[in-house]
């Protein structure tokens, strides 16, 4: 067992490892194997909590508050056998100084991501909603505290306890907003632009007031002590300035894109964020400053920064802040809010709170002539709580400036105001999303010589050399300007604190790819930007950050918004090196059937084998041979149509391989042939592939044939001798019955299926094209407007 003093008076320090049970020695009486049950606890029962409050859009933070707090006295400690067994006194050091570890690196993460350039240049307008979303709240928040110091905080020191209360009220959560507006498909909207804007300006404020607090709450009975504490934290950020920024500017300019970072880089960092925390700490104004601190005086741009994060993100958010959660939980007793004047002052700090910060923000929105309803939102939304607000209050706790009670109601308050933030919000304001009315959805068109606008979606690197390639081989050999793409990167939301640097991606859709100022380092930015100078083709990045279930709505909005005529999507499988195709994961196949659900233009997914080998290949190397089988429909004509427009490019050699049917294998010819629809559709099929064969475009690189075929066996092996070529374009709904007994996916339509398979071909890529059909399009994702596109170019002054 663990040792006790021989007194009996209090119980000696936990040995760190026990010999095991087998010794009569239990675990829980050890420090390690005690933290390590602590941790899995923890970690098991908020990820479980945010699983079953995931449907209701709340962020990650929500359930590690909650879970918290059940694990703590409010619930399952009310159980003294369970405090004693899991969390006895003895261990909380233990899991507060892990805890605390863990909070350090989280903190300078967030540092590391809250870029105080773009900070500097906010508009004016976010600056004074930002202004205006802090002062009243505090000032709401120094009343709030006279009425708890005269009822449940009687004989607390009063300006500590003042400002800690002001701070409280006055804090906007970055990262809980970052995630909530991203949830809430906000984030590159104007309403977000201005949160995020506002929020950026709300953290460093609530930092430096924070600092102020700790300074004030110190035991000594000298004012000078304070004053000390404040000059000697601002020695430290001019040190910071001066000393470390240029030491991290060093190492991160010996980081070449494209190169691993060494390891002595990554620890030289890591131990001066410790040493930082060290400084702070002796100083007087906590530890979590100088991790802070050393996170924001980092480099932001370069592999550096990045691989920084993706070294620590995981083991800090994943595993050691759920444990800070926990440590706050133990410390907050829910059930020492009784009788009605407790419960009173619960709901005044909830609506002086809410009063505080929503008046304070929807007045100084009002002021800016922003509409009503997106100002009542941008209020809620600046009401977000979270960590930082926990800090506060923990802080304000270990100093004795807030009791049990208060600290109580405060947790409560944080929860309560973080909770209702996306329900409200949801409620309130749905921004519709408008697009200008355009006639260009389809490639098919009577004017060859308009702008041909796509958008080409993409996961990874993997999905670039190809798509470029195909791109090249649409572009004909028109003027500048002919051909315009938007390169969508397709990012899911991940749980991870970095989400919140993807914002800054976000913010950039529509726009040029390379930055005037600072040459972009993102490698998928950089093979896009490298085409567009080569070739005479205007390329625009977009990024589109969403989870897996709503990304389409992104994808179909832009397209329309973008006037795009056909959206390239990345088939869901990819080829292995033994030929054999292996699925990326079952979301990205959900994304690509509800997109051709929903699209307001024609569709394209591109089922990739290497179209042009592994790299980008330049126009005078562009040799292909693209096959389009034409069975009939509207899907094949929009195929047929696109193969025209690659036979424009001199590199291109088009075979086209209209199948004609003698006994009834085709399906249209299943029914009765005096069905008006088939016989009208026949007519157009027939009068479209005359008109393009008639085409000034087609000469001695289009070839054209026409296969009688009798069975389901004579096209599958007429199509097997054209599986030599290196590209398929073919209808989603050719006008055939299927070909493969396989039914698992029908995007690909019966011909696609057949094609796509590894024992069809495993050099042939193909393109599987759905043309837009009017009639089917009856769920529009976008609102049409005439004044959107002059709407669109008022762009809010305000962003990160």
């Amino acid at each position: 067992m663990a040792s006790t003093n021989v007194t009996g008076q209090c119980p000696g320090p936990m040995k760190a490892t026990s010999n095991g049970a087998f010794q009569n020695e239990s675990p829980l009486d050890f420090a390690l194997p005690l933290i390590i049950l602590q941790i899995v606890l923890v970690v098991v029962f908020t990820r479980l909590l945010a699983y079953f409050l995931k449907p209701l859009k709340q962020p990650r933070v929500i359930a590690e508050i909650i879970g918290g707090i059940l694990l703590g006295p409010s619930a399952l400690g009310r159980s003294k056998a369970y405090l004693d067994t899991i969390f006895p006194k003895k261990s909380l050091t233990v899991l507060d100084t892990l805890a605390n570890i863990g909070l350090l690196f989280f903190l300078f993460l967030v540092g590391l991501e809250l870029d105080f350039t773009a900070i500097r240049k906010t508009g004016k307008k976010s600056l004074l909603i930002a202004l205006a979303g802090i002062s009243l709240p505090f000032v709401v928040g120094v009343g709030t505290s006279f009425v708890l110091s005269a009822t449940i905080s009687k004989g607390v020191n009063q300006l500590p306890f003042i400002v800690f209360m002001g701070v409280a009220l006055s804090i906007t959560a970055f990262p809980v907003l970052a995630r909530i507006l991203a949830e809430l498909k906000l984030l590159t909207t104007d309403i977000g632009r201005i949160a995020m804007s506002a929020a950026g300006v709300n953290d460093v404020a609530a930092w430096i007031l924070l600092a102020l607090a700790i300074a004030l709450s110190g035991d000594g009975t000298s004012p000078l002590v304070s004053v000390w504490v404040l000059l000697c934290g601002s020695g430290f950020v001019i040190f910071a300035v001066v000393a470390i920024k240029p030491l991290l500017a060093y190492m991160a300019r010996r980081c070449p894109e494209g190169e691993p970072v060494k390891e002595l880089y990554v620890c030289v960092t890591l131990t001066v964020v410790l040493a930082a925390s060290f400084v702070t700490d002796t100083i007087g104004i906590h530890a979590l400053f100088g991790a802070f601190v050393v996170g924001i005086v980092a480099p932001k741009e370069g592999p550096f920064c990045r691989i920084l994060t993706e070294k620590i993100e995981d083991l800090v958010s994943g595993l050691l802040l759920p444990l800070y959660f926990a440590a706050s939980g133990l410390k907050t007793d829910v059930t020492t809010i009784r009788g009605a004047q407790s419960w009173g002052l619960l709901v005044l700090v909830i609506l002086t709170t809410c009063f505080g910060k929503i008046v304070g923000t929807v007045g100084a929105s009002m002021l800016c002539k922003v509409p009503f309803r997106e100002a009542m939102a941008l209020g809620f939304l600046m009401n977000t709580k979270g960590l930082v607000e926990l800090i506060v209050l923990n802080i304000g706790k270990d100093r004795k400036v807030l009791n049990d009670q208060a600290f109580a109601i405060l947790v409560l308050m944080a929860l309560f105001t973080t909770f209702i933030t996306t329900p409200i919000v949801m409620l309130i304001y749905k921004p519709a999303r408008k697009g200008a009315p355009y006639k260009h959805r389809t490639i098919q068109r009577k004017d060859h010589d308009s702008e041909l606008r796509i958008l080409a979606c993409f996961h990874s690197t993997r999905n670039i050399p190809t798509l470029i390639n195909l791109i090249e081989s649409s572009r004909g050999t028109g003027k500048k300007g002919r051909l315009c793409v938007y390169a969508m990167h397709l990012m899911e939301l991940s749980e991870r604190s970095s989400a919140i640097a993807m914002v800054h991606k976000a913010r950039n859709n529509g726009l040029p790819i390379w930055n005037k100022i600072e040459r972009s380092t993102d490698q998928m930015v950089i093979a896009f930007e490298a085409y567009q100078h080569l070739r005479a083709v205007a390329v625009r990045p977009m990024t589109a950050i969403s989870g897996l279930s709503s990304i389409h709505e992104d994808i179909c909005t832009s397209a329309h918004q973008k006037r795009v005529a056909m959206i390239l999507l990345p088939f869901h499988k990819h080829q292995r090196v033994d030929g054999a195709m292996e699925s990326i994961g079952h979301g990205f196949h959900e994304v690509n059937q509800r997109v051709l659900q929903r699209a307001p233009c024609s569709v394209g997914i591109l089922v990739d084998r290497g179209l042009g080998g592994t790299s980008q290949v330049v126009a005078s190397e562009v040799a292909y041979k693209v096959v389009v089988p034409f069975f009939g429909g509207l899907d094949d004509r929009e195929a047929l149509a696109y193969g025209m427009k690659m036979v424009e490019h001199p590199g291109i050699t088009l075979t086209v391989h209209k199948f004609v049917a003698a006994r009834g294998t085709l399906k249209r010819f299943e029914k009765s042939e005096h069905d008006e629809k088939e016989k009208t559709e026949k007519e157009t099929d027939e009068e479209f592939v005359r008109e393009l064969m008639n085409d000034p475009r087609g000469n001695e690189s289009l070839a054209y044939e026409e296969r009688v075929v009798e069975s389901k066996e004579d096209i599958i092996a007429t199509l097997k001798s054209m599986s030599k070529c290196n590209l398929f374009v073919v209808g989603r709904n050719a006008a055939v019955a299927s070909l493969v007994n396989s039914t698992d996916c029908p995007e690909l339509g019966p011909v696609g299926r057949l094609l796509s398979s590894s024992e069809f071909s495993t050099t042939a890529s193909v393109l599987v094209v759905q043309g837009y059909d009017p009639a089917a399009d009856t769920r529009p994702l976008v609102e049409e407007d005439e004044s959107y596109e002059q709407a669109s170019r008022d762009i809010s002054d305000s962003t990160v």
